[in-house]
């Protein structure tokens, strides 16, 4: 009997074990009513003028650049498109753009840089697109060119992670003077459920898997992969959009104004040593 009752109290334990803090993160960047990329670019930029195309294969529907104004000063914005309605979610690959889409944001940057603009790019996407379209047209080589032309672009550039930031597609947008992060939003190398499928061969631990990555805003900025972690709302961005779209708003005006201070060598200096020296696991005497 007392075996019994053992037995009965361990499974009501894990039945009613609270859900990790990872997870509930996760489950916020997900949110179906959170505020998207293209939101805040439409909140925050005037004069927004969209620029199409990667001059070498297409236009990629995942992904929107333009030039536009912030505060009175030109700068470029640069944004995932996921779309609410499923027939705009699948026509832009569930946010998940192309490598036509990752020239076009260089092609962009290059603008810019032409120019003497900021960069600014939001990021809402769970990775670049698996296909094998995407594949057969150099997706490897169009993030890995983004990752080398960001960390030596001769204007401010900054980052905002606004939900998911995933794998190599959310890094090739990433590579930043100054990379922001909202409370609730995650920055990780893979989906805790593809982490799952690898690591344990059931994507069910997905909870497990999330605990395990250390994604969330505090762990990566404890890791020194973002700057600076941005407050929500309670209850998440979803919840008041207008109160984190100022609270955002705020910040990316001090960090463009403290890049603006910078010398070009000082700017390109600090950009360099920081990715230098990102989760570094170990000391030198």
């Amino acid at each position: 009997m007392a075996e019994h009752e053992t037995g009965r109290t361990a499974h009501s334990q894990a039945v009613s074990a609270p859900t990790p803090e990872a997870w509930i993160k996760t489950e916020l960047a997900r949110h179906p009513q959170r505020p998207y990329p293209m939101d805040f670019i439409a909140a925050l930029f005037t004069d927004f003028s969209e620029i199409h195309g990667d001059r070498a294969f297409g236009d990629d529907a995942a992904m929107s650049c333009g030039m536009a104004v912030f505060h009175g000063e030109p700068v470029m914005v640069i944004g995932n498109l996921k779309g609410r309605t499923l027939k705009e979610r699948v026509a832009r690959k569930f946010g998940s753009p192309d490598p036509e889409g990752y020239r076009k944001a260089l092609r962009a940057m290059k603008i810019a840089e032409k120019f003497g603009r900021p960069v600014f790019t939001f990021l809402d996407l769970a990775g670049a697109n698996p296909g094998i379209g995407a594949e057969e047209r150099g997706q490897g080589e169009a993030i890995a060119r983004n990752l080398l032309e960001m960390s030596r672009l001769r204007v401010p550039t900054i980052a905002t992670i606004t939900g998911e930031g995933g794998s190599g597609g959310a890094l090739a947008l990433a590579v930043s003077d100054r990379v922001l992060m909202l409370e609730n939003a995650i920055y990780s190398v893979i989906s805790p459920e593809g982490c799952a499928s690898i690591m344990w061969k059931d994507a069910s631990k997905k909870q497990q898997a999330a605990t395990a990555l250390k994604y969330t805003a505090v762990d990566v900025k404890l890791l020194g992969c973002v700057d600076e972690v941005l407050p929500e709302p309670w209850g998440g961005t979803q919840n008041n959009p207008e109160e984190a779209m100022t609270l955002v708003d705020e910040r990316l005006r001090g960090n463009l104004a403290e890049l603006r201070a910078l010398p070009l060598k000082t700017l390109l200096e600090q950009r360099y040593a920081k990715f230098r020296n990102i989760a570094q696991f170990y000391t030198t005497v």
